[in-house]
């Protein structure tokens, strides 16, 4: 896909330009060789994606049984012990995760490729239903929570008088 894109693109691009994406390219395959060999020594790691602006990350997951947290780590910049983005979810029973809090940098794809991690983290777990709330610090940024989540195929209720509300999402749809 990647070669692909590079051939579309360089009907585009002059070779200046297609000489710059190609190095930071390989740029960002050395960090994510040396990121990858520091994250796997602290965390599980499941995969590598490409976000809607064409930047590497490597997602990561700590799951204890009780606390669940996909992380993600882009790759373009060093490993220093922390995650850039990260959904952290406990489970509230057998049937049911509950996400507690969304913390990063927004309007990167980072949320999206978390939580479609979670998803599938889900269902591995035979977990039927993602919960969560939203609150009133939620409130200054609701439209884009609201599309997130509907995006992400959860059931958003919204009571706007108390400026509260709650998401659902069900493996089994």
């Amino acid at each position: 896909m990647l070669l692909t894109r590079l051939g579309a693109d360089s009907i585009k691009k002059d070779p200046e330009e297609l000489e710059q994406n190609l190095e930071e390219l390989e740029f960002q395959v050395f960090r994510m060789q040396e990121n990858m060999k520091e994250i796997a020594k602290r965390w599980q790691i499941l995969g590598i994606e490409q976000t809607i602006k064409e930047k590497w990350v490597i997602v990561s997951i700590v799951d204890d049984g009780h606390v669940c947290k996909i992380m993600l780590n882009d790759c373009e910049s060093a490993f220093r012990g922390s995650w850039d983005y990260s959904i952290q979810a406990k489970y509230e029973n057998q049937s049911t995760i509950f996400i507690g809090d969304i913390k990063g940098e927004e309007n990167k794809g980072y949320g999206s490729i978390c939580m479609d991690y979670l998803k599938e983290h889900a269902q591995e777990q035979n977990v039927q239903y993602i919960k969560g709330d939203l609150a009133k610090r939620d409130f200054d940024h609701l439209d884009r929570l609201i599309h997130f989540y509907e995006k992400h195929d959860f059931d958003v209720e919204v009571d706007y008088e108390d400026q509260s509300g709650e998401i659902i999402w069900n493996s089994r749809y």
